[in-house]
């Protein structure tokens, strides 16, 4: 009697884990399940990455849509584990070294603030894994179906002769799939609560790297630039009428929504003086703000002697170093929109290794003498026809990508639990 009741008991522990194994279970995808464990901590870590705040009523909206991106990820895994495509480590620790880069974390800040912030790096890992693993997987079974023909080509480049001088915008989307019309309405209110966070501060590429369905999502959602007539024309017709740091409502299209931000504005075709780069080497000749006139004229001729002798840069650095008390001598490269204002258009009417007349500096009590080393002209916005090519190519490969993930999850078994 002993033994059976023990038995009994037993068997009802045993059902009893089992349940409670399955309550912590978020999602079965084929054979793969994704634990509330699991969920959890990639919720935390696109609230924390997208700078919305973590609370209650932010979780529990995020979590559907990111249940089923992790969803996809898995389907991506296995589609890559079947076609045998395999991700090192070495590739994850490149992936994880550029976002420390482009965030000014040292090598191991981005562990160690996950850590501080009690999120498991796993949550990190293994969305780059999916990442780079479906990266490869396109690469090898799509490429060889995208081709551009010459006609196209010559097309999209008629198109941008016919576009210069018109406004081009560099823009930033996010792109949310509708894969079935009963998504439709679960998809919109999702934009309109992106839109929200954002206003309320969260930052915007952050937000297109953890939601945006879009393969720009890799670089925040950034498309470069762009004219109305390069997008679908609802997009096309909303980018017209916004300005630099504003951002769209969400913008319905056949395929899903869409969130437009225009990070700048300029006109095709016309270069931007001070997108120029310029290399300079720069002597300042000081000036005491209570410096009398014999001794600010004696200061100009010392001036106007350097820039009638230095004849190379590096003249020009040595005279500034071997004067006596030694000048303030710089050297560097700069873009010349961050030149001041009052010695701008001087220095980007210099030529090469030709010294400029003594300048009246305001930013800084003295006389200063600049010298251009190498210039770079800024882009006129206009791309070549490989640049026009690759674009083409891509935005297709784009397209077989999407039918790709639609129809593994299509034939995919799918239960969602959470």
């Amino acid at each position: 009697m002993k033994l059976l009741l023990s038995l009994v008991l037993l068997a009802c522990a045993a059902i009893g884990a089992q349940a409670q194994e399955e309550n912590r279970i978020a999602a079965v995808v084929n054979s793969d399940i994704i634990t509330m464990d699991d969920l959890s901590a990639r919720v935390a870590l696109v609230m924390t990455s997208s700078d919305i705040p973590n609370t209650p009523d932010n979780r529990q909206r995020l979590q559907p849509r990111v249940l089923r991106q992790m969803i996809d990820e898995k389907l991506e895994i296995q589609e890559a584990r079947r076609l045998d495509v395999t991700v090192t480590q070495q590739e994850i620790d490149n992936a994880i070294a550029g976002i420390e880069q482009r965030n000014n974390m040292p090598k191991g800040g981005l562990e160690a603030y996950l850590k501080r912030v009690g999120i498991p790096k796993s949550a990190l890992t293994d969305q780059l894994t999916a990442a780079i693993a479906w990266g490869k997987v396109v690469r090898n079974q799509l490429s060889q179906d995208v081709s551009v023909s010459d006609e196209e080509v010559n097309e999209a480049m008629t198109q941008l002769k016919e576009d210069a001088g018109k406004p081009q915008s560099h823009v930033a989307e996010i792109y949310l799939a509708v894969d079935n019309p009963s998504q439709d309405e679960d998809v919109q209110r999702l934009a309109d609560q992106l839109i929200q966070q954002i206003r309320g501060g969260a930052n915007f590429s952050a937000v297109a790297q953890q939601f945006s369905q879009s393969p720009s999502s890799a670089v925040g959602g950034d498309i470069g630039w762009v004219t109305p007539s390069q997008l679908p024309p609802l997009l096309g017709a909303a980018l017209e009428k916004m300005k630099p740091g504003e951002m769209s409502y969400p913008l319905k299209t056949p395929g899903g929504y869409y969130i437009l931000y225009m990070i700048d504005r300029r006109i095709l075709g016309q270069a931007n003086p001070d997108d120029t780069h310029l290399s300079l080497t720069e002597v300042v000749f000081p000036v005491a703000p209570t410096a009398s006139v014999i001794q600010r004229q004696r200061v100009m001729a010392e001036a106007q002697h350097v820039s009638d002798t230095a004849k190379s840069c590096g003249e020009l650095a040595k005279m500034g170093h071997d004067h006596n008390p030694p000048l303030v001598t710089q050297s560097g490269e700069v873009t010349a929109g961050r030149l001041p204002s009052d010695v701008r258009s001087e220095i980007l009417q210099l030529k090469l290794a030709r010294a400029s007349k003594p300048l009246r500096l305001t930013n800084a009590p003295g006389i200063g003498v600049f010298m251009v080393c190498s210039r770079q002209e800024p882009n006129t916005g206009m791309p070549t026809r490989d640049q026009v090519a690759q674009n083409l190519a891509r935005a297709r490969l784009d397209a077989l990508a999407r039918r790709y993930l639609l129809d593994l999850r299509r034939a995919a078994y799918v239960d969602i639990r959470a």
